[in-house]
Order: C-alpha cells, then structure tokens, then sequence
C-alpha cells in the first residue's frame, strides 16, 4: 500500500517538522514527506537536509502573484495527499487552498485568538487557559474547521515565551496523533 504524500511548509526552527519526521521515521505515521518548502532560510531546511528529504527555499518577493504561482506549482510537482502548514507564516493563497488539503497548528483553542499573536492575545485577555488547535486550512486567517484540540492552563506568572513554550510541547503530540486520524480515514 502506496504511503500517504505530506509536503510540510515551515518557516522556522522546524521543531513542528521534525516531530512529523520522527513519527514518520518511526513508523509512527504511515506517510512519506516528499517535501518540505520554506518562505525564510531557516532552520528547518538544515533539518531537512539531515534527514534527507527534498526541500525547497522560496522567498517571498515583491510580486506575490508570482510567488503564489510559483508555490502553487513547487507543491503541485510533489502530488500531495495532504500539505502541512507547521509553523509556515504565510497566509496561503484562495486558489491553493481550494485545489489541496491542508492543515494548520495554531496555538490556541480556535476559535478563540486568531492570527500571528495568538499567544501574547490569551494572556492580555486574561484567559486562564489556551491550547493548541488543528484545523482544516481555508480562505480566511484561522478561520477553517477545527480538526483537534488540546487545552493548556495559562499558570501564574507566564509570559508570552514560557506558556508558547508549553503551548509548542502538547502541539508537536497534537499534529501526530491528528495526522494518524487522517491518514487512518484516508483523508486525501
């Protein structure tokens, strides 16, 4: 049986990434990461590079048809059953979300903060707990449907790095478990 196609977009330290490399180096996931692509050069390509899956660097230029376009086919010569956004902190363009499946890791319990600051946006509010969420990529910013969540308690005394710290350790478990659901529904 043909294993599950991920491509992972990632723009940072991959550690998202790497705990879907290690699940499926393990076993864990029966899925193959046929590429990762990242907008900045980052840490994650160096991640891809040792364990040696195709990557690619696609920097964001000034002209953000032709990078869509150019996403849009780079992700398409992969054949995805599935595009992961871990990490990836770009908003992905209408017709790429329209023509693939793709999930995102969002640290928050979604609907709930939205957007880039979601952690520094729970603890000026005031919230005593937060979480992770998985969610189903669309048109809007953390707007699609929530596959999956995990709720963190804001502790006394946390600040924006020490609860993001916290946040990032149930969400590497969170994008696991969630893509063994997915791939076990054959979710393509």
């Amino acid at each position: 049986m043909p294993k599950f196609r991920l491509v992972i977009l990632a723009s940072g330290s991959g550690s998202l990434a790497q705990a879907i490399i290690d699940a499926c180096e393990s076993g864990l996931l029966a899925a193959e990461i046929t590429s990762i692509i990242s907008d900045q050069d980052a840490p994650i390509l160096q991640r891809a590079t040792t364990h040696q899956i195709d990557h690619h660097l696609l920097p964001m230029n000034r002209d953000r048809t032709l990078w869509n376009s150019d996403l849009f086919k780079l992700v398409s010569d992969h054949q995805p059953d599935l595009v992961v956004s871990a990490g990836f902190m770009r908003i992905l363009a209408p017709e790429f979300v329209r023509h693939f499946k793709v999930i995102n890791t969002h640290p928050a319990l979604l609907p709930l903060f939205p957007g880039a600051h979601a952690v520094r946006d729970a603890l000026a509010a005031g919230a005593v707990e937060t979480g992770s969420s998985v969610h189903w990529v669309d048109e809007g910013v953390d707007t699609g449907e929530v596959i999956a969540q995990v709720k963190v308690a804001i502790q006394p005394g946390d600040d924006e790095s020490t609860l993001h710290e916290r946040i990032k350790i149930v969400e590497r478990k969170l994008i696991v478990e969630t893509l063994q659901t997915l791939i076990a529904a054959g979710e393509k």
